[in-house]
């Protein structure tokens, strides 16, 4: 979730969704996402993340509007939504005395790892590198089962003004050695990666954050530092990391689009199409509104993809709905895979 930009854009931007939600049905939203229709809860939405759990589906995504600290969200066939409570009901006190003047807890990620879930969040404010990544657990996702009860384990990682990285965003990955790692950045620094300790979830010791990925100076709208929200993927031998580029929180006038490049291995260096390196700002476009203004969904981003059990690939994120006066959007597509096993947003119905 970008800082550096934002501090106006989200305040804006929480008007609109009232106003759009207003505008077509409340609660009965629709959305056409990439050829397949969602409804139900699916604004507000940014920077969501997705888990197949037991016979639902579950989304996570930034606090806003009064849903909590984060927004949660349930479906039983990824097209109709129903809302949830927050996983926590408040930010941590650990994490409000860290940062002080924290609102809402941002970006979240989610995943198993043995019998529990983790669940990865950051918190911030607008404009500032103060910042942490926290982590809570859970055994259950389903708010009715008796053992449904989430924890918070306590920090990750922290950023302060003058390090070289951001501490929010936080994206977990495996490696195919059985390695766990921790995603992470935003604007400061571009994208970093840490190994984690596999028991703690937690950085291993003596671990520190390595720069994959950052924007080339003179080529970003809003700076040479917009750049954030990775989600790492394995396939195919590949690792793939998808990054957004430029400016979120501006509604229908949001430049923020979707960049991928892969490695094999999961520290680097990841590539573009064209064979630059995205820790010089390289970067293939994955998905981008068209420049005319004539698509309905601008500004797409903070993507991250469930592979999920039958083999199939999805691809979650939000996007501005001119619409609905740019309220940030619930987004779901099949992701494919083309020939030379890049990754290929498609209009396939799950």
């Amino acid at each position: 979730m970008a800082q550096s930009n934002r501090s106006q854009g989200l305040r804006v931007l929480r008007l609109s969704l009232l106003a759009g939600a207003l505008a077509l049905g409340g609660s009965a939203l629709r959305s056409e996402s990439a050829g397949w229709t969602l409804s139900g809860d699916i604004v507000p939405a940014h920077d969501p993340v997705l888990i197949h759990a037991g016979d639902a589906y579950y989304s996570y995504s930034t606090g806003q509007n009064g849903r909590g600290p984060l927004v949660a969200r349930m479906s039983r066939d990824l097209h109709h939504w129903t809302p949830l409570a927050s996983p926590l009901p408040a930010i941590p006190a650990w994490a409000r005395a860290a940062v002080s003047g924290a609102r809402d807890m941002w970006a979240p990620d989610i995943t198993r790892v043995g019998g529990r879930y983790r669940l990865y969040y950051s918190v911030s404010t607008f404009g500032k590198q103060r910042s942490a990544i926290g982590l809570a657990t859970a055994t259950t996702l389903d708010p009715a089962d008796r053992a449904y009860g989430w924890r918070d384990e306590g920090l990750v990682i922290a950023s302060h003004p003058g390090d070289d990285f951001n501490a929010i965003d936080p994206a977990f990955a495996r490696d195919r050695a059985g390695g766990q790692w921790l995603a992470f950045g935003s604007f400061w620094g571009g994208i970093q990666l840490i190994r984690l300790d596999p028991r703690s979830g937690k950085p291993a010791p003596g671990a520190h954050p390595t720069m994959i990925a950052r924007r080339a100076a003179g080529e970003a709208d809003g700076g040479a530092d917009a750049i954030e929200a990775p989600f790492i993927v394995d396939h195919g031998g590949w690792y793939y990391l998808i990054v957004s580029f430029d400016l979120c929180c501006r509604g229908s006038r949001s430049s923020y689009h979707l960049r991928v490049g892969r490695s094999r291995s999961i520290e680097g260096p990841y590539r573009d199409r064209s064979g630059r390196a995205m820790r010089e700002g390289g970067g293939t476009v994955l998905l981008r509104a068209d420049a005319e203004g004539r698509d309905r969904f601008r500004g797409p981003g903070h993507a991250g993809v469930l592979q999920d059990r039958d083999g199939r690939d999805y691809l979650i994120h939000h996007a501005y709905d001119a619409a609905a006066n740019g309220a940030s959007t619930l987004r779901i597509a099949r992701l494919g895979w083309d020939a030379e096993q890049w990754p290929v947003v498609g209009a396939e119905a799950p």
